[in-house]
């Protein structure tokens, strides 16, 4: 008997926040403290903190800044005022960072063609920030490597090379240069894997945006609408993004691509995505009303993909938990999937953050435990190909044990009813019955339409 059936069924009106949690001041001064704690901890010197507008997350998770256009440079060193380097567009953000810094215009950090005329030596910048002979610096960016890599990867940098070699020329053959990413990154060690409560209230903001413009889509999606206008349906706009919108249709259908002018036709597989701060909703369905406009060779795409793909996901809902580790969430996907028909791909799940993938403890025979505090994506990815395709259900979760669920339900009592509502729809009409601890954050709330011309027909389990 097949696990799982497809119902009719609306999906409630979750509601829609009307502002956005802000992190005040005392946030992340915590975090700069805890920074401080960590890198004495890692036998560190001193921080550099790289940041690019595609890697801004470390920077502006100890900040609350991220460069626009350019990038930018933080140098923590011990008893000195961090020194915050940026480019000229980016220099007035900058000084009004969240924490105390000595903002510097640093020229090469504009755009090509910009007066660079006054550019100080990097190294005397450095040197000025704290910076010295035979010190131990660590360098975040925004990824850290491990053995199967390299023989010695705390010596593989990311960052730019001009800073790299200029860090090492000043630091000298006595001192080190090394890649400090895991003091932020690690999923269960690093700071930015556990969340405070307004960082999650915040998450829960860009969570739902995701999913209401991903819902939109398959709500107002139409034969005859290129993939432009389908977008448009989304009405975007509201946040940064943390990844570029995603949507693809037709017998090209690739997930990462981002839209074009390309004509939708019944019968059309597709697929969509957004990314905020906090928050990413995808889903891959079919243009279609039931099975019978479905081309004829993928006619059981419910009973051959999509209901075992879902099965596969309630499980993973319903197993997620404080203390339960990566390599079961890793074995319990493979159990479902690991075929050369599902062709699985990626981790089963990862950390979300300001970034779209921070880090993951899933992967085969992992004993990291998940953590009260961490926002987690319910990512399983099926890459069948043709005719299939795939499935998608992806949405985030948090994690808070019995205390941080009473203090989210206190200090953001809106955010906790909507929670409330989505865990009861999962439940009640899913069938997926999540542990107590486990906060679904999206508006789609695990909801599952194959046909995006009949968008209130959903898989649950049977």
């Amino acid at each position: 008997m097949p696990a799982f059936r497809l119902i009719d069924a609306k999906l409630p009106d979750f509601g829609i926040p009307a502002t956005r949690p802000e992190l005040d001041r005392s946030v992340y001064l915590a975090r700069f403290a805890a920074l401080g704690r960590a890198r004495r901890a890692a036998g560190l010197d001193a921080l550099v903190v790289y940041a690019d507008r595609e890697h801004s997350a470390n920077l502006c998770y100890i900040t609350g800044f991220d460069p626009r256009f350019e990038e930018a440079l933080l140098l923590i060193a011990p008893d000195a005022t961090p020194t915050l380097l940026a480019g000229p567009e980016n220099l007035g953000r900058a000084a009004n960072a969240a924490i105390e810094v000595e903002a510097r215009l640093y020229p090469p950090f504009g755009l090509l063609g910009q007066d660079r005329t006054k550019t100080p030596a990097l190294a005397e910048v450095l040197r000025n920030a704290g910076i010295a002979a035979n010190q131990r610096v660590g360098v975040l960016g925004w990824k850290y490597f491990g053995p199967d890599e390299a023989s010695k990867p705390e010596a593989w940098l990311e960052t730019p090379s001009y800073i790299v070699d200029t860090l090492r020329q000043i630091v000298g053959a006595d001192g080190r240069v090394v890649n400090a990413n895991a003091l932020l990154m690690h999923s269960v060690t690093g700071l930015r894997a556990v969340n405070e409560i307004v960082q999650l209230a915040q998450f829960e903001f860009g969570a739902v945006a995701c999913s209401e413009a991903v819902k939109a889509v398959i709500a107002n999606v139409q034969p005859g609408m290129s993939e432009f206008e389908a977008v448009q349906q989304m009405r975007l706009g509201l946040l940064p993004h943390s990844c570029h919108t995603m949507f693809s249709s037709g017998d090209k259908l690739v997930g990462l691509n981002s839209p074009s002018g390309k004509k939708l036709k019944k019968g059309d597989p597709m697929t969509s995505a957004v990314g905020y701060w906090g928050g990413l909703s995808s889903r891959m369905g079919w243009l279609v009303e039931d099975e019978s406009e479905l081309p004829s060779n993928v006619r059981d795409y419910v009973d051959r993909l999509a209901g075992p793909y879902f099965a596969c996901a309630a499980e993973w809902y319903e197993t997620i938990g404080i203390g339960v580790t990566g390599g079961e969430l890793d074995a319990l996907a493979r159990r479902h999937l690991d075929t050369p028909f599902f062709k699985l791909v990626l981790n089963p799940g990862h950390l979300i953050h300001l970034d779209e993938w921070m880090n993951t403890q899933v992967y085969p025979g992992s004993k990291e435990p998940f953590l009260s505090g961490q926002a987690v994506q319910c990512d399983i990815i099926p890459a069948a190909g043709p005719p299939y395709y795939g499935a998608n259900i992806e949405d985030g979760i948090a994690l808070l044990d019995e205390r941080g669920r009473a203090e989210l339900k206190v200090d953001f009592p809106e955010v906790w009813g909507r929670i409330e509502a989505r865990r009861a729809f999962m439940g009640d009409v899913l069938g997926i019955r999540l542990k107590p601890e486990v906060l679904p954050l999206s508006n789609l709330a695990g909801a599952m339409p194959p046909y995006w011309l009949s968008p209130n027909r959903i898989v649950s389990k049977a």
